[in-house]
């Protein structure tokens, strides 16, 4: 098991593309893009119904992606409507962790890391994952709490300006360690399940690093960002574009006039409709065409957004006969877990990214390849075949000992039967 080869530079950022096409790490996020997305729909819709909407007109509005947003509601119902979107941003960031993870593996030159493997490591180690970005946002509400105890000192008539004025440059270097702790904080957000998939570190040890990276690598976490973005943004058009090509040659083979014919536009047309429904989609670019901060790319977008529904997607049907309508669900869901998968592909692309990212910047700092070290698991494998030895050494000494005994035992009585 012989690590990759890497230059410990920018280079290393376009193997990720290739290394998040993987089946494993989409499983991943596709994974955890059901259980998020199941979450945010079951708790919008119940915001809806909160708010005095039904089912029906939620479901003829908002359709498979609902959002509470310019929607008059209560308090409950926000919360329930940040509570799905919270859900679904934690199984996202978990499952970042396990990509890291296997990325990790990957790189140390085990291909055979799989995704339950994975899994159990996360569920072993989310405490940091998660804790780490509560424990910074706990730092920066403590400094900006303290900031307004000594701003209500300084309303104390008389003394109260020079409580102000005597400490000030007390408070201008709080004040700029709370802005690099905001800094930290974005990095953190960014780095730490890369951090804890890789060198298992705890929830001190994934802040200390994270403010290592802030204050050691600065220009590096910018710079390959700027790399890593565009490449996988473009990686994910040539990835959609390749499934929806697969869509079209099935539309134009089983929808021919001696096949399907009609029958598949029918099904497929309702599906499509249905999982990226124009409409909405048009709607949106409307809105955002008549808003002051449009820069003229949506009326380009709602052109090209035509010309895919024109070459992709079948015209949607008037009336549906009732094994089409069943046959439709059954597409529809195979098409949603299609888009999802585009947005797992980017997530893979990222987590991998920010893998490779992170043990460049463990070798350039500290001049530490963490590929060459031992993880736990290695280290609990070493110690199993210990175990195994010891035990098998031990299970010898037995059978060595009673072959003794029944020699002796053997011995004696040949020397009785003599007497």
């Amino acid at each position: 098991m012989e690590p990759i080869n890497l230059h410990f530079d920018v280079r290393d950022i376009f193997r990720a593309p290739r290394l998040a096409l993987s089946g494993k790490k989409i499983w991943i996020f596709l994974f955890a893009n059901i259980i998020g997305y199941g979450a945010y729909f079951i708790l919008n819709y119940f915001a809806f119904a909160l708010a005095g909407i039904s089912f029906g007109d939620t479901w003829g509005s908002q359709g498979l992606y609902p959002c509470l947003y310019g929607t008059e509601a209560l308090w409950y119902s926000w919360v329930l409507f940040w509570g799905g979107i919270l859900v679904w941003f934690f199984a996202i960031y978990l499952a970042c962790t396990a990509v890291a993870r296997v990325t990790y593996k990957q790189l140390k030159g085990d291909e055979f890391y799989s995704s339950s493997d994975a899994c159990k490591y996360v569920r072993k180690h989310w405490h940091p994952v998660i804790f780490t970005s509560v424990s910074m946002a706990l730092i920066l509400i403590f400094f900006i709490g303290m900031a307004a105890i000594f701003a209500l000192f300084g309303k104390i008539p008389y003394i109260g300006e020079f409580l102000f004025a005597l400490p000030y440059l007390i408070y201008f270097f709080g004040a700029v360690f709370t802005v690099y702790t905001a800094v930290v904080f974005i990095v953190s957000f960014v780095y730490t399940p890369a951090i804890v998939g890789t060198i298992e570190e705890d929830t001190m040890g994934a802040v200390f690093n994270s403010y290592s990276i802030s204050w050691g690598q600065p220009w590096r976490v910018i710079f390959y960002h700027l790399v890593l973005l565009p490449l996988a943004a473009f990686s994910v058009a040539v990835f959609k574009l390749a499934m929806f090509y697969g869509i079209k040659l099935i539309n134009m083979v089983f929808g021919h006039e001696m096949l399907m014919g009609q029958k598949l536009s029918n099904i497929v047309g309702s599906a499509a409709h249905t999982v990226w429904p124009q409409d909405l989609i048009n709607s949106i670019v409307a809105r955002c065409t008549t808003s002051d901060s449009c820069c003229g790319g949506c009326s380009i977008g709602s052109n090209a957004l035509n010309d895919f529904y024109a070459c992709f997607i079948p015209a949607n049907p008037t009336s549906l006969s009732g094994t089409e309508c069943v046959a439709a669900f059954i597409v529809g869901i195979f098409l949603f877990l299609i888009t999802l998968s585009f947005f797992s592909y980017f997530c893979s692309i990222l987590s991998v990214g920010e893998t490779i990212m992170f043990t460049i910047f463990r070798k350039k700092s500290d001049d530490d390849n963490i590929l060459e070290r031992k993880d736990e698991e290695e280290l609990e494998d070493e110690e199993e075949d210990e175990d195994d030895e010891e035990f098998n050494l031990d299970e010898d000494d037995s059978v060595s000992s009673d072959d003794d005994e029944s020699e002796t035992s053997d011995s004696e009585n040949a020397e009785s039967e003599e007497d």
